[in-house]
C-alpha cells in the first residue's frame, strides 16, 4: 500500500469519526433541550387528557430532576411499543400489563414501577351490559357484538378475552373503540351489545370493597346515582364509582342506570413504568424518585392522579416476575403480536 493511498484512508477515518462526535455533540445529552427524554402514553382515555396531564407531569419532573421530557400519546398501544422500541435509550412508557410483557419481548424493555390506586395494586376488566338488556350471563353473549378499547388493552381485551374463551363464548362483530370510554359509548348508543374495559373498585364508607363483593354495592331501587358539583366524581348513594362508566359522566350524566356490570375479571397487575432497554439506570432511579414525590402534592391530581386520565394515587417499585401471570396467559391461549396487534 503506496503512502499517498494509506495518507487518504487516515484522512477519510478522520472525518467519520470528527463527524461521529459532531454528530452526539449535536444531539446532546439525554435529557437536554436538544435531547429530550421521551415520555409515552397509551390512548386508553380521551387524548386531551393524557397530553394536558403529561405536560403537567413533564413540568414537574423538569423542575425536580433538571431534565428535559417531550410528551407523547400515540395512535395505539402498538404504536406506543413501537416508539419505544425504537428509542432504546432514550423512552420511558406508561403502558399496562399486556403492553409491558409484549414490550420486554420485542425490544427488552425493563419495567420499574407500577400503579397504586387507593391502595390497590391490581384492577379487574370488566363486562357491561345494559340494564334492560336480556344479557344475564356469559352465555348470552354469544353471538352478539362487542366492544372494545383496543386489542393491547390488559383490562378490556386480553384478560376478558380469557373469560370468554374458558366458558366457550363467541362473539360476534367486534369493535374496536378507540378507548375504554368508547367502548362503554358503544353500548350506551346501541352499536355494540357488551364492552370490555377496566373496573376498579368503588369507594365504600366504612370497611371498603373487598374482592369477592358485588362489584356494584348499591342498590339503584333505593340509592340515587349522581355527579358531584364540580363534576369530578360519579357517585351511587355515597358510594363513589372508579370504572370506565366514570369516565364519561359528562357525556352520560345517567350511565350507572343505563349500563350493569356483568362480570368481572380475575386481577390484573396494574399500569407500568417502564423504560427503553438502554435507558440510564441513574437517571431511571432519579426519574421514580421524582415521581414518587410528585405522587404526593397537588399537582398529582392534575396530572397522572386524575381519575380521567390513568388514575393512579401512587406508585410502587415492582418486579419483572410480577407480569408472569400475563406472559402464561398470552402462552396459554398461543397469541402472538399480531394477533393482538393485526
Amino acid at each position: 500500500m503506496n503512502k499517498k493511498f494509506l495518507s487518504v484512508i487516515v484522512l477519510l477515518l478522520a472525518a467519520v469519526m470528527l463527524g461521529s462526535v459532531s454528530g452526539v455533540l449535536a444531539q446532546g445529552e439525554l435529557g437536554s433541550e436538544e435531547n429530550p427524554i421521551q415520555v409515552f402514553f397509551v390512548p386508553s382515555v380521551e387524548a386531551g387528557v393524557i397530553t394536558t396531564g403529561g405536560e403537567i407531569m413533564a413540568n414537574a419532573l423538569e423542575e425536580a430532576t433538571g431534565l428535559h421530557f417531550e410528551v407523547f400519546v400515540p395512535t395505539s398501544y402498538a404504536a406506543t411499543i413501537e416508539a419505544m422500541c425504537a428509542a432504546p435509550d432514550s423512552s420511558m412508557g406508561f403502558i399496562p400489563a399486556n403492553g409491558y410483557v409484549l414490550a420486554n419481548r420485542r425490544c427488552g424493555v425493563e419495567v420499574e414501577a407500577a400503579a397504586v390506586r387507593f391502595g390497590w395494586p391490581v384492577y379487574w376488566g370488566q363486562i357491561l351490559v345494559r340494564r334492560d338488556s336480556d344479557i344475564f350471563t356469559l352465555g348470552d353473549l354469544e353471538g352478539k357484538t362487542w366492544a372494545y378499547p383496543d386489542p393491547g388493552s390488559t383490562s378490556g381485551f386480553l384478560f376478558p378475552s380469557v373469560l370468554l374463551e374458558e366458558n366457550g363464548v363467541h362473539p360476534g362483530e367486534e369493535i374496536e373503540a378507540g378507548g375504554h370510554g368508547q367502548a362503554v359509548l358503544a353500548v350506551l348508543r346501541g352499536d355494540a351489545d357488551f364492552a370490555t374495559t377496566f373496573f376498579s373498585p368503588p369507594l365504600v364508607p366504612g370497611a371498603g370493597w373487598q374482592p369477592g363483593d358485588l362489584p356494584e354495592p348499591y342498590d339503584l331501587t333505593v340509592d340515587e346515582s349522581f355527579i358531584t358539583e364540580d363534576g369530578s366524581a360519579l357517585f351511587v348513594g355515597d358510594v363513589r364509582v372508579l370504572d370506565a362508566r366514570a369516565s364519561v359522566r359528562d357525556t352520560a350524566p345517567d350511565v350507572v342506570d343505563q349500563l350493569r356490570i356483568l362480570r368481572i375479571t380475575d386481577p390484573i397487575p396494574n399500569d407500568t413504568l417502564s423504560f427503553g432497554p438502554d435507558f440510564p439506570e441513574e437517571l431511571r432511579n432519579e426519574i421514580v424518585d421524582a415521581l414518587i414525590a410528585f405522587s404526593e402534592t397537588d399537582a398529582w391530581n392534575e396530572s397522572i392522579g386524575n381519575q380521567d386520565f390513568y388514575g393512579w394515587t401512587s406508585l410502587a417499585p415492582v418486579d419483572d416476575s410480577n407480569f408472569d401471570v400475563v406472559r402464561q396467559l398470552i402462552d396459554t391461549l398461543g397469541l402472538t403480536e399480531d394477533d393482538i396487534f393485526g
